[in-house]
């Protein structure tokens, strides 16, 4: 590995109970893969809470669908279509398993506690893999602790961490940011602090926004 600074900087704003922030993710290191180390790349985790105003017990899966999408049935017909991406990714999608949709502040701080032990990556998997795949209660702070330490974070202390508020400070402002550059929608990428691509794009877009930021060209200016 080169100990040159980063060329690439990908700040991607996402929430762990969104599935399309999941297969961006994967298309992202898709795309990343083919660069085959030519470019020194970093990619930081942005918080985005799709339901910011969620009790922080969360709800029945049940009742926050019929409250979003008019009902299961609706559900299944747009996830259907969530679950066919995530085949061809390698995700294999298990929403009848969730049941609970929780609030996603203490594990947004988690991931920002993972960014400073070099794990943040490992901790957006565990949590999208314990959420999607395993149907798990990710706003449990016992499911966060187990999932931190999967991850690899050292778990001394985590439990503490989790019933307290630290990172909240941190957290919110990051959050403030992704909403003051017109996010409405996850995953966002903003590439090298100027550059944005909205939604889970195919590797290719990635891959072409690469090449037009290496020479000098504007892919899509953040907060346009």
């Amino acid at each position: 590995m080169s100990d040159q600074a980063p060329a690439l900087f990908i700040d991607v704003y996402s929430d762990v109970i969104c599935p399309w922030c999941y297969v961006g993710k994967r298309r992202l290191e898709r795309a990343l893969a083919q660069l085959h180390g030519a470019v020194q790349t970093q990619v930081r985790w942005r918080p985005f809470q799709l339901n910011p105003t969620m009790p922080k017990e969360g709800i029945d899966r049940k009742t926050y669908l019929e409250a979003k999408f008019g009902g299961a049935a609706a559900a299944q017909a747009i996830y259907g279509q969530v679950a066919r991406a995530g085949d061809e990714e390698g995700i294999p999608f298990a929403f009848d398993r969730i049941a609970r949709t929780p609030n996603t502040f203490a594990a947004h701080r988690l991931i920002w506690l993972a960014g400073h032990q070099g794990k943040q990556d490992e901790m957006v998997e565990t949590l999208f893999r314990r959420y999607f795949v395993e149907g798990q209660d990710i706003g449990n702070v016992e499911m966060l602790s187990h999932a931190a330490v999967d991850a690899g974070l050292d778990g001394t202390g985590i439990e503490a961490f989790l019933a307290g508020d630290e990172g909240a400070e941190q957290v919110r402002p990051e959050e403030a940011s992704g909403r003051r550059l017109g996010i409405r929608g996850v995953p966002y990428f903003v590439l090298n602090g100027a550059h944005a691509l909205s939604g889970a794009q195919p590797p290719e877009q990635f891959l072409a926004a690469f090449r037009q930021i290496k020479a000098g060209s504007v892919v899509g200016k953040a907060g346009a």
